[in-house]
């Protein structure tokens, strides 16, 4: 009995809320945020320096992936390597294993992979600087 007149009461609390919600509200939203729009001129801005003077890492331009070697097509595998890229400023490449997947062939492939990624070198403000990112390759197959 009790929960019957609690919903009765949500229900008589509630009515009359949407009656004022629709009666006479024909603004759209847009409507309802004109006046918060302000037009600014054109504004050109050259030479600011990315992320707050500091670019937090080279920025890839291509990543392909490692693909399963043949010595473990068919395998089911769960397996993962961790390495580091160093960016020169000329966006040469050098990887580093930091940690090695358990099968040899896979960090093997997972090197080959990682040497072909380009990158733009990072920046700090306007200078070109050498950077480095950490990746994490997982190698899973069911």
């Amino acid at each position: 009995m009790q929960i019957v007149g609690i919903i009765s009461i949500a229900i008589v609390l509630y009515l009359p809320a949407v009656a004022w919600a629709v009666a006479g509200d024909e603004a759209t939203h847009a409507d309802d945020h004109h006046e918060d729009v302000l037009e600014l001129p054109e504004v050109h801005v050259h030479g600011l320096s990315l992320n707050k003077d500091q670019q937090l890492g080279p920025v890839a331009k291509a990543t392909p992936w490692p693909g399963i070697p043949s010595s473990l097509d068919g395998k089911e595998l769960d397996d993962w390597m961790k390495a580091r890229v160093l960016v020169s400023k000329d966006a040469k490449v050098t990887v580093v294993v930091l940690e090695p997947a358990r099968h040899r062939e896979l960090t093997a492939a997972g090197i080959v992979a990682l040497s072909k990624w380009t990158f733009d070198p990072q920046m700090k403000g306007d200078e070109v600087i050498d950077g480095e990112l950490t990746v994490r390759i997982h190698f899973r197959t069911r």
